[in-house]
């Protein structure tokens, strides 16, 4: 026998939002949002998935996600994994952090700037990862660091001697 399951008593608020969840584009609020009223009316869950013609379970999760989320259990989340798949090992974190002072060129790209693509490029060309990746998980890695990408692009440097002249003239050239 399964037990009997309903929502606390509703706030104004509460009600007002499950009421514009019913008018919602998305499915999944609308379906949600008549699940919560009717569990306010004092429905079962078997009365309500009757109703709605889905599971009994299902209403019952509804329920729960609106005791432990509020009116935001309306929205529908994201279905993707939330795993992390350390991708890198500490080994790896310090070789990519090693890797990010060098110019691409070093690597035989044609370029002299970092770009979270081209670092997960090489990070894989270069065996400190297993698989390719992308720079997503380049970006991930970095803050693990402690490096924000912006930062890390910034400490890079160029092995030209005349590298902090031009840098400079370039910093002027763009103000003017």
């Amino acid at each position: 026998m399964t037990t009997f399951k309903r929502v606390h008593p509703l706030t104004d608020e509460e009600r007002t939002a499950l009421l514009h969840g019913t008018k919602s584009k998305a499915g999944f609020t609308v379906r949600r949002s008549h699940s919560l009223q009717l569990s306010d009316e004092g429905r079962t869950p078997q009365q309500i998935a009757e109703r709605l013609h889905c599971g009994d379970q299902t209403v019952r999760n509804v329920i729960r996600a609106f005791e432990r989320e509020g009116v935001s259990c309306l929205q529908e989340k994201s279905h993707r994994p939330h795993r992390d798949y350390h991708v890198f090992d500490p080994d790896g974190l310090e070789r990519l952090e090693a890797l990010v002072h060098h110019s691409p060129r070093d690597f035989g790209c044609k370029t002299s700037l970092w770009r979270l693509p081209l670092l997960a490029q090489v990070c894989f060309q270069e065996s400190v990862v297993a698989r390719p990746i992308r720079g997503e998980t380049i970006r991930r890695a970095l803050l693990k660091l402690g490096i924000a990408w912006k930062h890390a692009r910034q400490q890079i440097t160029s092995h030209d001697p005349q590298y902090e002249t031009k840098k400079a003239t370039a910093t002027l050239d763009g103000l003017g």
